[in-house]
């Protein structure tokens, strides 16, 4: 009975699968999930499929069927026409079956349905994977690490010791002191360390619309990088004419004004780097969002000077996402391409609105550095 509900079990999962593998630019697109994230969760509404059958109406109601009738009648009384609201009714409604997913299976899905190529990681210092391990037997366990074996053994040998087995009817039946489950142990496996570096622009032209775009889209970066390393640091930037470091809630939901220079973020962005994350042990990935605009020329040239001199030699991979605003200019990723289209490590992304998003993870992260 308990492997036929493992085998159902399992066959729900797959449909799951594949409705969230259908519904995932949908869901991408929505920052609701992310407000029902739990620790290592996340909710997901999933249509609920409801089987077709009839259902019987009173006598002599007259339509189509039960007398006279024309082509384009309705069938049946009291019928709403699309756009009617506001009035109580007996019909359901659409039905939603709330669905919990890991964020290790979410992570999958989203590398199935992108194509995202698996991560070569560098360094193996500080952070440490966990292996579980079968070492031994044990009298009490999950049913699922029975072991059939050693169960039988056990209970043949206590048949045997109490002088109830017939060799001529060689009926075994174990009870419950007489199963064995498999033990384990975890064992450490050195692997490697990782960190973001989120940087945005705060300043006056950067509106709610934007941050929710970018709040959403750091979610599903962090999903798939989480999933490549045991282990993993963030650290969140923002920025408008100064720079400065804060923690992940406050990255969200700053709002400020006034003027912009990108400058003052690559400038911590590269001393965070330079005191303590040494590229040979870290993997480093900074991911910059902004609208595009920039306080001047020169402070463009010095961003482009960092980049080339002290930010690129120590990253994996450097990402600049540029969200759409009706008052930025768009110039600062015409000036990137300019200086860096030939640059594997660097990769810039437009990103014109949230159904643009899934699009963008894919320029990220399609390069599996």
């Amino acid at each position: 009975m308990s492997q036929k509900i493992d085998l159902d079990h399992g066959r729900f999962r797959q449909i799951i699968r594949g409705k969230i593998k259908q519904g995932l630019r949908k869901y991408i697109s929505q920052g609701e999930m992310i407000a029902r994230k739990g620790k290592d969760m996340v909710s997901l509404p999933i249509p609920q499929v409801d089987i077709p059958h009839f259902k019987h109406g009173g006598k002599q109601q007259g339509g189509v069927g039960q007398g006279d009738g024309d082509v384009g009648d309705t069938l049946g009384q009291g019928q709403e026409q699309p756009g009617q609201g506001g009035q109580a009714g007996d019909r359901p409604g659409d039905h939603l079956l709330e669905i919990e997913v890991s964020l290790q299976e979410l992570a999958e899905i989203l590398g199935e349905e992108l194509e995202l190529p698996r991560i070569q990681p560098k360094g193996t210092e500080k952070i440490v994977a966990w292996k579980d391990k079968y070492t031994g037997i044990r009298s009490t366990g999950p049913e699922s690490l029975r072991h059939f074996r050693r169960t039988f053994r056990q209970a043949l040998r206590r048949q045997i010791s109490m002088g109830t087995y017939d060799p001529k009817s060689p009926v075994v039946v174990p009870i419950r002191d007489d199963r064995r489950y498999r033990s384990w142990r975890s064992e450490p496996i050195p692997q490697s360390n990782a960190v973001i570096i989120y940087m945005m622009d705060v300043s006056g032209s950067m509106g709610d619309e934007q941050k929710e775009i970018v709040r959403i889209e750091s979610f599903w970066i962090d999903t798939w990088l989480r999933s490549q390393y045991h282990g993993i640091e963030s650290r969140y930037i923002i920025h408008d004419a100064m720079a400065k470091e804060v923690d992940r809630d406050t990255f969200f939901k700053t709002r400020e004004s006034g003027g912009t220079m990108i400058s003052s973020a690559y400038k911590l962005c590269a001393k965070l780097i330079e005191e303590e994350y040494a590229p040979d042990q870290w993997n480093i990935y900074p991911f910059h969002f902004s609208d595009g605009d920039n306080w001047s020329v020169d402070d463009t040239v010095t961003c482009v000077e960092l980049m080339r001199t002290k930010i690129l030699p120590a990253v994996n991979l450097f990402c600049y996402g540029q969200v759409e605003s009706p008052y930025g200019s768009g110039q600062f990723i015409k000036d990137l391409r300019e200086h860096f289209d030939e640059q594997e490590v660097v990769v810039t992304s437009e990103i014109k609105g949230k159904d643009a998003i899934m699009d963008s993870i894919k320029d990220f992260l399609g390069k599996g550095k």
